[in-house]
């Protein structure tokens, strides 16, 4: 049973830091791209970075400097550091993976539970 486990939400006050982290339990897989992305009410998911396998990085526009997406492939670990965080940074925020099952060879896509990150004084 592959699931993904995230941690490092919670309330900070506008200027502060949270680090997001993502990992994929289980066995018989290994893990292709992975990303973060997040939810605001009455927003739709909207991506916010994301890595491939060998380190290559996206982020969205209004994350860019503020944000790093970091990954420790030995661990099927994802890491979201989040500095100089904004009221609008609100949301629940999601971790998703690309894993290859080795009993199937077919990749599939996974979600965490989400975790609320509140940005408020």
């Amino acid at each position: 049973q592959v699931q993904l486990v995230e941690s490092g939400g919670g309330l900070v006050q506008p200027g502060g830091s949270l680090r997001l982290s993502c990992a994929a339990s289980g066995s018989g897989f290994v893990v292709n791209g992975m990303g973060w992305y997040r939810q605001a009410p009455g927003n739709e998911r909207e991506l916010v970075a994301s890595s491939t396998r060998g380190g290559s990085t996206n982020y969205a526009a209004s994350v860019k400097v503020r944000f790093t997406i970091s990954r420790d492939n030995a661990k099927n670990t994802m890491y979201l550091q989040m500095n100089s965080l904004k009221p609008e940074d609100t949301a629940v925020y999601y971790c998703n993976a690309d894993l290859v099952r080795f009993a199937t060879m077919k990749q599939h896509d996974y979600w965490g539970q989400g975790t609320q990150v509140t940005v408020s004084s």
